[in-house]
C-alpha cells in the first residue's frame, strides 16, 4: 500500500489505498517513516497518492485504537523535514487530518484544483502533532493556522494557494510531470551544492 520508485537520485513515494481514501494504518505509517529515514542520500523526494484523495489521515479503526495520537506521525514529518534534498508533496486530492504533517514538512506543495485541506483534530478531541501548528503558522500565519485548526474550516486548493500553503495548482494529468520538473534541476546539480543552497534557505 506504500510504493517506492527510485529513479537515480529521485525517490517517489506513493500512498496506494484509494478504496479507503488513502487512510493510513500503523504499518503504512511505519513504512513511510522508514523510507523517509533512509532517504538521506536522495537528491529529491516526491510524495503523492492514488485516486482522488492524497490521504484522509489515520484509518478510522486504527485511529480508535490509538493511531491518532501515535508518535509515528511526528517521526515521519521530522524525517521528511530533515532530508537534505528537495521534497515535494504532489497532492492528487484532499489532504486531511494527520496526513497534513508530512505535507507541511515538505519544501514544496503542489495540488490538483479539486483538493481540500482540513485538520479536524480539535473536533475529535485530540491535539495536532507537535510540529504541525508551527509549520502551518510559518507558512500561512497564526490567524489562518487557527482558521484551519480551531475554526475547523475546509480550505479549497485555491484558498490554500492564496494563503501560501500550496505553491502551485496543477491539472491532474500534469501533476507528476510538474513535480518531476520542479525537482529536475536539483537532481541534475552537484548534491553538495544543492544541499548547501537548501540549508541557506532555512530561516
Amino acid at each position: 500500500m506504500i510504493r517506492l520508485e527510485q529513479d537515480g537520485g529521485l525517490w517517489i513515494v506513493t500512498i496506494d489505498r484509494p478504496d479507503k481514501a488513502n487512510s493510513l494504518t500503523p504499518e503504512m505509517l511505519e513504512e513511510l517513516a522508514r523510507i523517509a529515514e533512509t532517504a538521506q542520500e536522495a537528491q529529491a523526494l516526491i510524495l503523492t497518492g492514488t485516486g482522488k484523495v492524497f490521504s484522509a489521515g489515520a484509518d478510522l479503526e486504527a485511529a480508535r485504537a490509538g493511531l491518532a495520537t501515535s508518535p509515528l506521525w511526528e517521526r515521519l514529518s521530522g524525517a521528511i523535514a530533515r532530508l537534505p534534498g528537495l521534497t515535494v508533496a504532489a497532492l492528487n486530492g484532499t489532504l486531511a487530518g494527520g496526513a497534513m504533517g508530512m505535507a507541511l514538512a515538505c519544501d514544496l506543495r503542489i495540488s490538483v484544483p479539486t483538493a481540500k485541506v482540513f485538520y479536524p483534530v480539535m473536533k475529535l478531541g485530540f491535539l495536532p502533532q507537535p510540529s504541525d501548528p508551527g509549520r502551518l503558522a510559518a507558512l500561512i500565519g497564526p490567524a489562518r493556522a487557527k482558521l484551519i485548526l480551531m475554526a475547523g474550516q475546509k480550505i479549497t486548493a485555491q484558498e490554500a494557494h492564496a494563503f501560501g500553503l500550496i505553491d502551485r495548482i496543477v491539472e491532474p494529468d500534469a501533476l507528476m510531470a510538474t513535480a518531476r520538473e520542479l525537482v529536475a534541476d536539483t537532481c541534475a546539480a552537484d548534491p553538495q551544492v544543492a544541499r548547501a543552497i537548501g540549508a541557506l534557505c532555512v530561516s
